[in-house]
């Protein structure tokens, strides 16, 4: 039974309860349309209730649907991870011998978007994994070496590890 079903339920119960009705007064008081074990098994979660009969119940009860609903909390805000974002006048300022196969993947990317600004460019962490490979290190490590030559940020450490 789902935490969600336990919410329902005990709902479910403090409306009937406040309004006096045990779950046999509820059965008489809607002339058997409700039966005392369906409502029960409703307030115990043992029994998935559907959208229609929940708005029919509200209205038997006199409230609305949204007081026997559960109060869900908010997710926390989920901070997104830094971006991956490449230095591009930094790049073309490092030693061919280290910065080619980078340049060269920059360069594709560039091509593919159609993104010639020349400042920066925004990578995927799927393009830090490749370029991982290209350059024989982990991802991590990678992110190290490109942060020592200038080329990402510092933040870009966040990034690589929260995937």
């Amino acid at each position: 039974m789902s935490e969600y079903a336990k919410e329902l339920g005990t709902r479910l119960r403090a409306i009937r309860t406040q309004q006096g009705l045990s779950l046999h007064g509820v059965e008489e008081k809607s002339r058997g349309r409700w039966k005392a074990v369906v409502v029960g098994s409703y307030e115990r979660g043992d029994r998935a209730v559907t959208v229609q009969r929940l708005a029919e119940l509200a209205e038997f009860y006199g409230v609305p649907v949204s007081e026997l609903l559960p109060v869900v909390a908010p997710a926390p805000p989920v901070e997104a991870a830094p971006r991956l974002v490449i230095d591009l006048e930094q790049l073309s300022q490092l030693p061919a011998e280290h910065a080619a196969p980078l340049t060269r993947y920059a360069a594709t990317i560039q091509s593919q978007r159609g993104d010639y600004n020349g400042r920066v460019l925004s990578i995927r962490h799927e393009d830090l994994r490749s370029l991982a490979v290209i350059y024989d290190d982990s991802p991590n490590a990678l992110t190290e070496r490109l942060i020592s030559w200038g080329v990402l940020s510092p933040d870009a450490r966040r990034a690589v590890v929260e995937t």
